[in-house]
Parts: C-alpha cells; sequence; structure tokens
C-alpha cells in the first residue's frame, strides 16, 4: 500500500470510529438497536437519513421511506433484528423492480 492509500485508509478508519462512536452513545431502550445493525447500516443512515438523530423514530421513518435504495447488508441486518420481515423486504424490492421496467 502506497504512503497516500496508507494515510487515506487510516483517517477513513478514524472517522468511522468516531461515526459509530457517536452512535453507540444512544440511550438503550426498548428500541435500541443492536451492533450489527448500526456497523451495516451507518452508510446508508449518513446517506440518506442522517438529518435525523440516531435511533429516532425519524430514522425508522425515512429509513423505512428510502426501502429499496438500502444496502443489502443493511437490509439483512434489519431483517435479522425484526425491525422489517422478509415478506415486507421481498414486496418492496418486487414494486421497486416494476417500477424500473415501467417507463
Amino acid at each position: 500500500m502506497t504512503p497516500i492509500a496508507t494515510i487515506i485508509a487510516a483517517r477513513a478508519a478514524v472517522t468511522a470510529a468516531i461515526a459509530f462512536g457517536g452512535m453507540l452513545m444512544v440511550p438503550n431502550d426498548a428500541n435500541a438497536l443492536s451492533l450489527r445493525v448500526k456497523m451495516a447500516c451507518a452508510a446508508d443512515y449518513y446517506k440518506h437519513c442522517s438529518a435525523h438523530s440516531p435511533g429516532s423514530s425519524e430514522v425508522r421513518s425515512c429509513m423505512r421511506a428510502v426501502g429499496a435504495g438500502l444496502s443489502r447488508s443493511c437490509v439483512d441486518a434489519l431483517v435479522s433484528a425484526g425491525e422489517v420481515s422478509k415478506a415486507e423486504v421481498e414486496r418492496c424490492r418486487s414494486a421497486s423492480q416494476v417500477a424500473a421496467r415501467t417507463p
């Protein structure tokens, strides 16, 4: 790895650690998300819903509205955590595929 690539990778790692640390400081409650969900969905959160506080009902609504735009790893983590059902994911994927084919 070149020195510049090493520096860029180190900066990315520090930035990710700070972001994840901030997400982990959300108070624990009945609706708290697992670490797996936080890690898998961090990029999706920053891309689509960072205007809302992590773990808030607004983030949940925003992520649900993004739906098919979420990464597969995020969706898989949300399904595993029980945040969304596999059937709902399939319905959303089917609807987005139909919309993509419709001119």
